[in-house]
């Protein structure tokens, strides 16, 4: 597997948050539309498989395969910038502001979502054979999936805003371990084995990511799921964007960079 050691993968951690902020707008949007559309692709993927086993643990073992191919084709999720940049600032690398790391934010989510949404509109089309016909089971099950994940949360009030906000902190722990894992090998079946397992963990679970959630909501309002824009946007997408950044930053870049970068002092036992 060619392992590297954490006080190794960690420093090309915050090399990589470095080189993001340093990304041309053309590069960053282009990577990150692809990025989007690859794990919406994939979500496609996994729902098809669940839906037509009757096994959602099959759809989640093979569901990582997007994520792999994303991240080994060096394009960009929204939760991977929100661990990577942060500790690239913390390191104070040159020109790395926090004005710079927003800008970045919001190329990549901008990028993300144009992507996620050129899937939806082809999964709309694939579903309905380009509206001509009724909607098939995966796409009911997408739209099932819409509705549980706004309507559900909307009607436990603030419970809901809650938890929909810690489901979206842990998942992206298991999605930037997932980015972590990227780093973590240099052989590239190293680098799938370490990606692989923390993406079946978050997505097997049902926690929310925001990546994922800007094709599933989407795509469910254009085949006519019973939930609202409006629905989608504040009781989904906000808390789940704001629980993704907690969640990245704070479990897993801060951790692994205050352990393995900026360590305390060795003990001195004489």
């Amino acid at each position: 597997m060619s392992y590297l050691m954490p006080s190794e993968f960690v420093t090309k951690l915050v090399d990589q948050g470095e080189a993001k902020v340093y990304m041309g707008t053309r590069d960053t949007l282009i990577r990150a539309f692809m990025a989007g559309a690859t794990l919406a692709l994939a979500v496609i993927f996994a729902i098809t498989i669940a839906t037509q086993t009757g096994n959602f643990l099959i759809g989640a073992l093979l569901f990582p395969v997007g994520f792999v191919m994303l991240y080994l084709m060096g394009y960009d999720l929204l939760t991977g910038v929100f661990t990577l940049v942060p500790i690239a600032w913390l390191d104070k690398r040159p020109g790395v502001t926090l004005p710079r790391m927003l800008k970045c934010w919001g190329l990549v989510g901008l990028g993300n979502l144009a992507g996620a949404l050129f899937i939806a509109i082809f999964g709309y089309m694939n579903f309905t054979m380009g509206g001509t016909e009724e909607i098939n089971a995966v796409g009911h099950t997408m739209m099932e999936v819409g509705e549980s994940r706004t309507v559900g949360y909307q009607e436990a009030g603030l419970a809901g805003w809650i938890v929909l906000f810690l489901r979206g902190m842990f998942c992206n722990w298991m999605v930037s371990m997932g980015v972590v894992g990227a780093a973590i090998s240099t052989t590239v079946s190293g680098k799938i084995m370490a990606m692989w397992m923390p993406i079946i963990v978050f997505f097997y679970l049902g926690f929310e990511h925001s990546v994922v959630n800007m094709f599933l909501f989407p795509i469910g309002l254009m085949m006519g799921a019973e939930f609202t824009l409006y629905q989608y946007i504040m009781w989904n997408e906000i808390p789940t964007v704001l629980g993704n950044l907690v969640g990245g930053l704070t479990l897993v870049g801060l951790v692994l960079y205050t352990t393995h970068v900026r360590t305390q002092p060795k003990k001195d036992l004489s």
